[in-house]
């Protein structure tokens, strides 16, 4: 019998393993939900929708998680007794106004109908919630049935109270106001602060307890990070006591329930209200001020009101053309006797002349000024120029160390201002955006701490290109101007050329030569004129 004739033996080709799929976070998962509704709803205004749709199902969880507590606990009559919730700091919400009511009539015609409902009940029954939700916002901006009914179904997979130590709401709130933020752009993204920046802020001014205020708070994000810093250095979130005020009524409700979300209690006054025409805190003095007011605002107040401010007293009167020194001025006569502020300026608040130039001089006579730092350009999502922190600080006196040498032999860090430069510094962000890294304010913060010492000198010292301590002697003798290139010096780079001064030297022949062009046009149309001829421009 013959043998078979063996069959060649193929090695088998093994598949290459699946890469794992790229895991989809709930923010990601989310966004592109609320995406969607982009075709019915304007960007600047579908971030209402969503965020007040997270804050119903958030608010709906801790209520449905009290009120099986209750039930456990033999409670179950006061189920219904709002009282039970508060004193646990838990929204009461009616039926109409539960999650549970909501997804079960999402696919009705008038789901948006029960949706305004459902939050105006919330905030009728919750009176810490006043003016904080929408109001018949979803039923006026008529949105697609089909498409709202697949928000909400996202919006239900979210367990918001699986791991409350990552807070997955707050998380998303956050996520959502910066993608918010990016996705309005320029001159429209003015309710958020990018992160890196509030955190910068907070770990240079070091907020743990005492008052925090912010005159133009936008969604609240300094008051969040406040907290944020206070947990992560294990201090005690009561001793803290935030006021705030902000200008926009859409604005001033995302920041109430920005805040009501993470459990934040805060006044910012009883509407949404101009800080300069209807200051909602007159007497408040804080101990910590951060804020990130408009650049360059104009006709901020009309040239004969607040003129007799009791805010500008000891001081020029902010000229009416820009509203950044009364945005200083606003911030310095708020701090209490030992209180830090923390805000950003657009750069041209550095030199400016007139009542600008009179307030700073006396700042910085009074010796308030403690340091100015010029930021990198593209920090923020509404603008790309580069911008200031400018730190004031009530009480200069350096933090005590223990030093073997005597104290009075070292510089007195009151007649100083510590110059930065930062402008080289951050990493991408988004393509064409800019943050600060963890290590980046790591590095800052540390600067400027040592810089506080008493004895600095043996802490700190100054580095071309990114730090100088100037006196005020020296800062006097540069006509008090507060731009950072005229202190520090530059080594490897231009900046030894003094691009502030070389700019309004420019602007100044920019500005003759425009006004030549005007002249040289009049007197060509008067030559017409005579001859009698008229040309229509």
């Amino acid at each position: 019998m013959a043998k078979k004739e063996a069959k060649e033996v193929k090695p088998k080709l093994e598949k290459a393993p699946k890469k794992p799929a790229k895991e989809v976070s709930i923010e990601q998962t989310l966004w592109a939900a609320a995406d969607k509704l982009r075709g019915t709803v304007e960007s600047s205004e579908y971030k209402h929708v969503v965020l007040s749709l997270i804050f119903l199902k958030f608010s709906s969880d801790k209520f449905e998680e009290r009120r099986q507590e209750l039930i456990a606990e033999g409670k179950e009559k006061y189920i219904e007794q709002k009282e039970f919730y508060n004193m646990k700091n838990v929204f009461f919400l009616p039926e109409e106004s539960r999650w549970s009511y909501i997804i079960t009539n999402s696919k009705q015609n008038d789901i948006s109908i029960k949706i305004d409902t459902a939050l105006h009940t919330v905030e009728k029954n919750n009176p810490s919630l006043k003016g904080a939700l929408p109001d018949n916002y979803f039923s006026r901006l008529n949105m697609d049935v089909s498409k709202l009914a697949a928000l909400l179904d996202t919006i239900n997979n979210i367990d918001t109270l699986k791991d409350k130590q990552q807070d997955i709401v707050g998380r998303v709130y956050e996520y959502f106001l910066s993608k918010f933020a990016l996705a309005e752009g320029k001159g429209k993204g003015e309710f958020y602060t990018p992160k890196s920046i509030v955190n910068l802020i907070a770990e240079m001014i070091e907020p743990y307890k005492g008052v925090i205020y912010d005159p133009a708070c936008g969604s609240g994000g300094m008051f969040v990070q406040s907290i944020k810093f206070i947990e992560s250095h294990h201090g005690n979130k009561k001793e803290v006591s935030i006021y705030g005020q902000e200008y926009t009524n859409t604005t001033y409700k995302l920041a109430k329930m920005n805040l009501a979300i993470r459990g934040i209690a805060a006044n910012l006054g009883d509407v949404a209200a101009d800080t300069f025409g209807k200051d909602q805190h007159p007497d408040l003095k804080a101990d910590f001020i951060m804020a990130n007011p408009p650049f360059n605002q104009k006709d901020w107040r009309a040239a004969d009101e607040l003129k007799d401010d009791p805010r500008w007293r000891g001081y020029d009167v902010p000229p009416t053309s820009n509203a950044n020194y009364a945005w200083i001025l606003n911030i310095a006569s708020k701090l209490s006797e030992n209180g830090v502020a923390g805000f950003i300026l657009a750069n041209g608040a550095l030199s400016g002349g007139g009542e600008e130039y009179k307030i700073r001089r006396k700042l910085i006579e009074n010796k308030m000024v403690e340091a100015i730092i010029i930021m990198p350009r593209n920090l923020f999502y509404t603008t790309d120029i580069s911008v200031t922190l400018w730190i004031l600080n009530n009480n200069k006196k350096a933090r005590k160390v223990k030093l073997n040498d005597i104290e009075k032999n070292y510089r007195n860090r009151e007649d100083e201002i510590l110059f930065m430069d930062l402008r080289q510094w951050g990493e991408p962000f988004e393509k064409k955006f800019t943050q600060f890294s963890a290590q980046n304010i790591k590095d800052v913060t540390t600067t400027y701490h040592n810089w506080q010492q008493v004895g600095f000198e043996k802490h700190y010292k100054n580095t071309p290109e990114y730090c100088y301590s100037a006196n005020i002697e020296e800062v006097s003798k540069k006509d008090f101007s507060l731009v950072p290139s005229k202190y520090i010096e530059f080594i490897n780079r231009d900046e030894n050329i003094d691009f502030h001064d070389k700019i309004t030297a420019l602007q100044k022949d920019v500005s003759g030569l425009l006004k030549e062009d005007v002249q040289s046009r009049n007197d060509l149309l008067t030559v017409f004129k005579e001859l009698g001829y008229e040309i229509k421009l």
